[in-house]
């Protein structure tokens, strides 16, 4: 695994008005040495990592040698969410997570791009999920910065059907006996579909246990994630979602995006029930009523949100056109 890289940060003020006197932020860098290539900079989704790429990258299908962001044309920029828990100091965990919104970890990613990395422009920055959440809040704040903007399964505020699930993701990491593995049983279903599990598993048995194979894939990811995430990291991405809103203090969604220069491209999925494809397509109409160079793309699939992660070839046409 390449290097974990880091900025430290001292006297940060969250949208809360709260102080954190000091503060790490933690990144990796792949491909072409920085400074030598175009910068893309990819934004990891709810339990991801700046691991984009290489052996155990969770976007190893689009990231890397000859993919479609080619690590031999580009430098990936790639940070972790501070509190995420990935190669991280004890004292690096965020445990007041009620004090933090998706805006100030974009804020706090401009900046250690602006003033660590001294990058005067960015070609492309990227979103998945949490980080496509992310990437408009960039975006919003540094409206000339980035020349592309892509948002992957995402949108750009909260709904109230993720505000509604967020809160029952909260209910279950206070009330649960096993906190992070049952709020994983539920986030899965958020983020598949009944014709997945359908396909998946046909109401079939898993004859050991007796328990249904939907069960047991469900619980094997609760246990999966609670071996490698941690209680706090869940909260803190669970607000973040939450939290995601680029009209807030700006008016509204046009008087945000107004100033931003970059070409958007927005691809969902038309089976995903979490960031629903109708919203983005909403989005899209107001953006092209702006006159804004707008993009379109569905990933047609039954597998809902996660849908980014398995249909790698139709993503990859989309991206292709952008890289």
């Amino acid at each position: 695994m390449l290097d974990i890289l880091h900025y430290d940060l001292l006297d940060f003020v969250t949208s809360y008005g709260v102080r954190i006197p000091s503060l790490r932020v933690t990144y990796q860098l792949f491909g072409k040495p920085l400074g030598t290539a175009p910068v893309v900079v990819v934004n990891h989704a709810f339990t991801g990592n700046s691991q984009v790429a290489g052996e155990n990258g969770w976007w190893a299908e689009a990231i890397g040698a000859a993919k479609v962001i080619n690590t031999d044309t580009y430098t990936v920029v790639a940070f972790n969410i501070p509190g995420n828990g990935f190669h991280a100091r004890e004292e690096d965990m965020i445990t007041n997570y009620q004090h933090w919104a998706a805006v100030d970890v974009a804020r706090l990613f401009n900046i250690a791009l602006k003033e660590h990395l001294g990058l005067n422009s960015v070609f492309a920055l990227v979103g998945c999920s949490l980080g496509g959440g992310i990437a408009w809040e960039m975006a919003a704040l540094a409206p000339d910065y980035f020349q592309q903007l892509v948002i992957v399964a995402a949108d750009w505020k909260a709904t109230d059907w993720i505000i509604g699930n967020c809160l029952l993701q909260e209910q279950i990491l206070k009330n649960s006996t096993h906190p992070l593995h049952d709020a994983r049983l539920h986030a899965m279903l958020c983020y598949r579909t009944p014709q997945s599990l359908k396909m998946k598993f046909e109401r079939t048995t898993h004859l050991p246990t007796q328990l249904y194979n939907v069960e047991s894939w469900l619980l094997h990811h609760g246990e999966k994630l609670n071996k490698r995430f941690s209680l706090s990291a869940y909260k803190l991405m669970n607000q973040l979602v939450k939290t995601i809103d680029i009209s807030k203090d700006r008016g509204s969604f046009a008087e945000a995006v107004a100033p931003i220069t970059a070409h958007i491209t927005i691809v969902s999925t038309d089976s995903d029930l979490y960031f629903v494809p109708q919203e983005n397509r909403d989005t899209v109409a107001e953006l092209r009523e702006m006159g804004k160079p707008v993009d379109y793309y569905e990933i047609h699939s039954i597998h809902g949100h996660d849908a980014f992660l398995i249909e790698h070839k139709q993503l990859e046409q989309f991206l292709k056109k952008i890289f």
